[in-house]
């Protein structure tokens, strides 16, 4: 390349790694690599966002929804700090995101004078929340180190990574080379391990299979189908393996499956998940045997107790265990699988208003259209339900639980391929965290349909209060804006529906349109799916059945 700038040397190197976004927002630290990236607008796109938390949101949105690695860009101390919330949700759900995190002078750097922006310690506190976190102290040491961050992003468990670039470096000059393309080095199975594993299958008379988002990650969805079919073995996906299989597959269920499978259930194949509850806790398998797979050593040890352990990626140890056990014929289990479908069918009659909002949602999205969750009562039941038939079409928070994630991360999504249907789902307590990109989502042309599910309330936090502390409602309550005049105020579109059958006309049509799109649906009270999606909560008493429907006080 000759003499050069740092930041020039940056973004080569992002582009030699196949980057064409960056989400992120400039700042006098940052001023070399935007000028690099000025330099090079035709060939990467700078998404800038309104706050710093979103960039990590629409990094991660673009990463789980392509499998690429999302890259951000943002300014050392508060800006790092306001991006952190993005990274700590993409650390649970297995994002392959670059997180590039300007820093104070090198020279400055650990020397506590009170420089603009500096924190203490920023690069522990990066280390703290990423699989791996550099620091350039040079120019000549952007090249090795960006090699360095897709190596750990294009091997082993995938997870945010960060590197921290000083200005002087940016704008330090530099002939050094741009390495090569870094190329995905999956985890192998050890031989033994799988043959272990296949001859525990083989016995077994009623396997079940768990997948997690790991499954997704591998690109296994093909070595997954066709060990389960050999196995005649239901799949059972946790909600970061929603799409892993087809939902309309016959051996494809609902993680709630497990209390049905369970007490029949010889031996639980659990592959790219962490396979314990939410509450850290083993999974209950009603003693039946387990075989661990997975990419990360530390998702194989305690509490998990496990006949077999493999340490692999999803796609080869799924490949190697439908070579090793053979072909022999298994008898149908469609009577078993019908019956728990029944089960299953009567348990989520629970939450049937919510249901049938997400009945409206899957119709109106085609099969490779993106469902982008929430901490919401509509997406609480997503994460128990929704029907994904597709890989990287559901996106949810993983164990981070974030509130307010949901909208940036579907602008995100929508970045990644602006053709593709995106449904962002949020409440109004979530939405107002991120609310301001609406801006974003206009200056870019990002045809996100944004339904705000508008109660009035934290409806988790309310409910609690109500059951549990005599309804002494604390700061429970909320103060909104008039969605339609705040997304005119953006010059975005807005409808209003009022019940299921109004959002099925209303998606109809934003979907078709695929323009920005701010709907408005004012509820009442949901159903709890608590006892539906974590183990040991009681059944609630039933609530009348139109409590759904009662337009908010706030509307």
């Amino acid at each position: 390349m000759g003499i050069t700038t740092g930041g020039d040397v940056l973004v080569e190197s992002l582009l030699a790694q196949g980057v064409d976004k960056v989400f992120g927002i400039p700042g006098v630290q940052l001023d070399a690599a935007a000028d690099a990236l000025y330099k090079r607008a035709d060939q990467v796109e700078f998404v800038c966002a309104r706050n710093e938390q979103a960039t990590t949101y629409m990094a991660d949105g673009y990463a789980r929804s392509t499998g690429d690695v999302g890259v951000a860009m943002v300014v050392p101390g508060p800006g790092v700090l306001n991006a952190l919330a993005g990274v700590a949700t993409g650390y649970s759900a297995n994002s392959p995101m670059l997180l590039i995190a300007g820093q104070i002078d090198s020279g400055a750097m650990g020397k506590g004078l009170g420089a603009l922006h500096e924190i203490p310690d920023q690069t522990g506190v990066l280390r703290s929340l990423t699989k791996w976190t550099g620091t350039a102290r040079s120019a000549d040491d952007i090249p090795g180190l960006v090699t360095q961050a897709f190596e750990q992003l294009r091997s082993g468990r995938p997870r945010p990574v960060a590197l921290e670039v000083p200005p002087d470096v940016l704008a330090a000059t530099t002939e050094a080379a741009i390495a090569a393309r870094v190329e995905p080095a999956p985890t192998r199975p050890d031989a033994s391990d799988i043959i272990a594993a296949a001859a525990l299958l083989r016995k077994a008379q009623r396997p079940l299979i768990v997948v997690g988002g790991g499954v997704i990650a591998a690109d296994a969805t093909a070595a997954l189908v066709a060990l389960a079919e050999a196995l005649e073995a239901p799949v059972l996906m946790t909600e970061n393996g929603r799409g892993a299989i087809d939902a309309r597959h016959r051996l494809a269920f609902d993680s709630l499956a497990l209390r049905a499978f369970r007490p029949e259930a010889d031996l639980v194949l659990a592959v790219g998940t962490r396979f314990v509850s939410t509450f850290g806790t083993q999974v209950n398998t009603a003693g039946a045997p387990v075989i661990l797979v997975n990419a990360e050593a530390a998702d194989l040890e305690g509490p998990r107790e496990a006949a077999v352990r493999v340490l692999s990626d999803a796609r080869l140890a799924l490949e190697a265990l439908r070579d090793e056990i053979g072909t022999a014929p298994r008898p149908s289990r469609e009577n078993e699988f019908s019956a728990v479908r029944a089960w299953l069918a009567e348990q989520f009659e629970d939450i049937a208003p919510q249901r049938q909002y997400l009945s409206a949602i899957r119709q109106a999205l085609p099969e490779n259209g993106v469902f982008v969750s929430e901490f919401t009562q509509v997406g609480y039941a997503a994460s128990a339900c929704y029907p994904a038939y597709q890989p990287r079409t559901y996106i949810g928070p993983g164990y981070q639980g974030t509130l307010g994630y949901g909208f940036a991360t579907a602008l995100g999504v929508k970045a990644a391929d602006p053709s593709r249907a995106v449904v962002s789902v949020n409440g109004d307590g979530g939405f107002s965290w991120t609310l301001q990109e609406l801006s974003t989502m206009k200056r870019y042309g990002l045809g996100a349909v944004t339904i705000v599910f508008h109660d009035g309330f934290y409806g988790n936090v309310r409910r609690i209060q109500k059951n549990r502390y005599g309804a002494r409602y604390f700061s429970s309550d909320l103060t909104n804006p008039d969605y339609a005049t705040l997304a005119d105020a953006f010059g975005i579109t807005s409808a209003r529906a009022h019940d299921p059958a109004e959002l099925s006309g209303v998606l109809k049509d934003a979907v078709s349109a695929n323009e920005p799109i701010l709907i408005n649906v004012p509820v009442g009270e949901f159903p709890s799916p608590w006892h539906l999606i974590h183990e040991g909560v009681p059944r609630p008493a039933p609530l009348a059945p139109d409590a759904h429907l009662v337009t908010p006080v706030s509307a």
